[in-house]
C-alpha cells in the first residue's frame, strides 16, 4: 500500500503552513452550499487517467490548480459530489421546498413528498430525552441505532430512526423489490439506474426538511445539533447521508466497511495480497449503480476518478468519527485508515483538524461497540450536538493493526 500512501504524506507539510483563519462554521442551514455550481465534466472511462495514488482533495476537476482557501472549498465539494454520483451511486434529485409537506402525528414526523404527480411519505418515531429542556438535539439512526442507548442516557439528545425501506426497500434480508420498483421510482423513473445509497440520501434529506419546515415549536427539535449514525451497510448509509447534506453537524460511520470509508484502491491492493475484503469487485449492487462494477472492476478502478477520502471529505468542515474493527477482514479497515488518513489533511488544511477522528479497536462483536471506544464516541457527541467543551483534537485511535 506504499503508493497509495503518496497523498497523505505530500500534504502533511500543508497541514500548519496553510491553516485557515476565521471562523469555519461547524453546520449549515441548507442541503448544498454549493448548488450554484455547475458539475464538472465527467469524461468517458477510457479517458480517465490511471492513478495508482489517491486522487488530491483538492484539485480542481478541470486539473487546473487546487484549492487554496476555504471559500473555494464548497465549490470543490460540490465537484466531488457529482463524481461520485455520476459514476459510483446515482443521482441524489434536489427538491423544491414546496413540493415538502410535513406534520406531526403525537410523536411522529410525517413527510409527504410530491415529485411529478406522485407522493411518497416518510415516517419517524422521535424519542425525546428525560432531561434538559426543548429544542433538542437530534441523533439519527440509519436503519437503527447501533450505537449503545447508554451513551445516549442523561443527556439531553432525541432519537429517531430513518426507515429507509420506505424509500428503497432493498434489504440484506426478506423480500424485496428491484431497481425500477422502489417507491422512489416512481417520483424519478429516469432515474431507474441509481443505487441505493443516493435514494437513501434523498430521504433522510426529506425528513430534515420536514424538520425544518415545523420548526423547534412544533417538533422541539434543533435543526442546528443533528447527528446521522450507523453500522455495517448502514454505516455506509450514514457516511453517505452525512456527507450529501450539509444540515448534519456530526456524522458517525461504525464499521462501514468497503464502499463506505474504506478507499477502493487501497481495498484492491488488499484483495490482490490474499486478503477476503469488501472491495469495488465484491460489493452489494443494489447499493451502487452497476455501472460502476462495468467501467472500474479489477485493475480498472485505478481510473476512478475520486475515491472514499473525498467521500469523508465531504463532511469537512462539519465532524466525523468512524469507528473501525479490525477483527472482521471483510470490513478493509486497513483500507479505511489509508482513507481516513488522507481525508484528515482536509480538515487540518482548514485548521479544523479536532472535527474528524478514527477509532479502530478490535475484541468485539460487529456493530457491538464495546467500552473501550465510548470516550470517542461521546466526546464528539458531546462537542458536536452539546456544544460541551470536550477535547476531540487527535482522535487517532488504532489497534489491531498496523498504524499505516
Amino acid at each position: 500500500m506504499k503508493k497509495l500512501l503518496v497523498l497523505s504524506v505530500l500534504l502533511c507539510g500543508m497541514d500548519v503552513a496553510h491553516a485557515q483563519k476565521g471562523n469555519v462554521p461547524l453546520v449549515y442551514e441548507v442541503e448544498n452550499t454549493g448548488s450554484k455550481f455547475a458539475a464538472p465534466v465527467m469524461p468517458g472511462i477510457e479517458a480517465l487517467p490511471e492513478s495508482r495514488e489517491l486522487p488530491d482533495p483538492f484539485a480542481w476537476s478541470n486539473g487546473k490548480g487546487t484549492v487554496k482557501k476555504f471559500k473555494d472549498w464548497s465549490r470543490r465539494r460540490n465537484e466531488i459530489s457529482n463524481e461520485i454520483q455520476h459514476y459510483g451511486i446515482g443521482t441524489k434529485p434536489a427538491v423544491p421546498a414546496g413540493a415538502v409537506k410535513a406534520r406531526m402525528s403525537g410523536d411522529t414526523l410525517i413527510v409527504d413528498v410530491t415529485v411529478n404527480g406522485e407522493t411518497l411519505t416518510l415516517s419517524s418515531v422521535i424519542t425525546y430525552p428525560k432531561t434538559g429542556e426543548a429544542p433538542y438535539a437530534l441523533m439519527i439512526g440509519t436503519s437503527m441505532l447501533a450505537l449503545p442507548r447508554q451513551l445516549f442516557q442523561d443527556r439531553p439528545i432525541a432519537i429517531m430512526n430513518f426507515r429507509e425501506k420506505q424509500v428503497n426497500d432493498y434489504g440484506q434480508m426478506g423480500r424485496h423489490h428491484e431497481r425500477g420498483e422502489h417507491n422512489f421510482d416512481r417520483l424519478y423513473p429516469e432515474l431507474k439506474d441509481n443505487g441505493a445509497y443516493s435514494e437513501w440520501a434523498w430521504g433522510l434529506s426529506r425528513l430534515i426538511d420536514g424538520l425544518q419546515q415545523l420548526g423547534p415549536e412544533v417538533t422541539k427539535i434543533d435543526t442546528k445539533h443533528i447527528g446521522v449514525s450507523g453500522c455495517s451497510y448502514a454505516g455506509k448509509m450514514a457516511l453517505y447521508c452525512g456527507a450529501f447534506d450539509e444540515r448534519i453537524a456530526l456524522t458517525i460511520a461504525q464499521e462501514p466497511g468497503g464502499g463506505g470509508a474504506a478507499a477502493w484502491r487501497a481495498s484492491r491492493e488488499s484483495t490482490k495480497a490474499g486478503r477476503n475484503v469488501e472491495d469495488l469487485d465484491k460489493t452489494d449492487y443494489h447499493w451502487f449503480m452497476e455501472s460502476q462494477k462495468e467501467n472500474f472492476h479489477g485493475d480498472s478502478v485505478y481510473r476512478l476518478p475520486y475515491d472514499q477520502h473525498e467521500l469523508c471529505a465531504m463532511v469537512c468542515p462539519r465532524a466525523l468519527l468512524l469507528l473501525g474493527n479490525p477483527d472482521y477482514e471483510w470490513l478493509s479497515d486497513p483500507a479505511m485508515l489509508v482513507s481516513a488518513k488522507a481525508a484528515k489533511k482536509v480538515w487540518n488544511f482548514f485548521g479544523i483538524g479536532d472535527r474528524f477522528g478514527w477509532s479502530i479497536m478490535e475484541g468485539h462483536g460487529h456493530c457491538q461497540l464495546p467500552q473501550s471506544q465510548f470516550p470517542e464516541v461521546q466526546a464528539f457527541i458531546d462537542k458536536f450536538l452539546l456544544g460541551r467543551d470536550t477535547n476531540t483534537k487527535d482522535v487517532q485511535v488504532v489497534s489491531g493493526i498496523p498504524n499505516i
